[in-house]
């Protein structure tokens, strides 16, 4: 059934979990049903009851064959039922509200809509020193490779709060395992890649100011060093592709 709100495009809520239990409890009650047309937990083996508790509620689960949010991803996709995707974090992180405002604004015909942190008078109240200085870093570079002349600058390319059409990270051909993550000794992320591809291929994108909350639940799971190096290495390898 399409969003009544939103008639002419169906939506997806894709919520990444690794044992968020007390994280579930307290953000999904906020989501309300007729924002989006399905909500689906793509699960990384969690064993406190978030899988349990997600399929009380009548979410569809996919439990994913690996670690790593591109596992979960790739896991996901063939689940996903929406034209639009929305990538949500139930630790605190995500504002619940916000989900709305980036399915209305991806109505106006945009392929991804990111919720920056740094947009206007957005903020981050779960940056410390480091996570703060590596997404002011990312970002300088991300935009310097990658912005084309006419573009806005990206404001937050790094956050996953974000929507977009489901079929964007095939167009990009960001839909794979990344083949550095061995090298690294880690399980990356596709959400900086999607940002530098998206800006180097001109897709339709924007973004809208959301702030970021305290973390009220689970732990990081930043691997900060390991991801940082991977993340510099994308950079100049996509920039070397050309």
């Amino acid at each position: 059934m399409r969003n009544k709100n939103y008639p002419d495009m169906s939506s997806t809520l894709l919520v990444l979990t690794l044992n968020e239990i007390d994280g579930m409890k307290a953000m999904m009650p906020r989501v309300k049903p007729e924002w989006v047309d399905q909500i689906l937990v793509a699960d990384g083996g969690s064993t406190d009851g978030t899988v349990e508790w997600a399929r009380a509620q009548g979410y569809d689960v996919v439990i994913c064959g690996g670690k790593g949010l591109t596992r979960a991803y790739l896991a996901a996709w063939p689940e996903i039922r929406g034209d639009t995707v929305i990538y949500f974090s139930p630790d605190g992180n995500s504002i619940p509200e916000a989900i709305p405002d980036l399915i209305q604004k991806m109505e106006k015909g945009y392929d991804m809509v990111i919720a920056s942190r740094y947009l206007g008078s957005a903020k981050s109240d779960d940056d410390d020193r480091i996570t703060a200085f590596g997404n002011l870093m990312f970002r300088t570079l991300i935009n310097f490779f990658f912005k084309p002349k006419e573009s806005a600058v990206m404001a937050d390319p790094l956050v996953m709060f974000r929507a977009h059409k489901r079929d964007i990270p095939q167009q990009l051909g960001i839909n794979r395992i990344e083949p550095l993550d061995k090298f690294f000794g880690t399980h990356s992320c596709w959400i900086p890649l999607l940002s530098m591809v998206a800006l180097k291929k001109k897709i339709r994108w924007t973004e809208i100011p959301v702030d970021e909350p305290v973390r009220i639940a689970g732990r990081r799971k930043l691997q900060i060093l390991r991801y940082g190096a991977l993340h510099l290495t994308q950079i100049f390898r996509e920039f070397w592709r050309g």
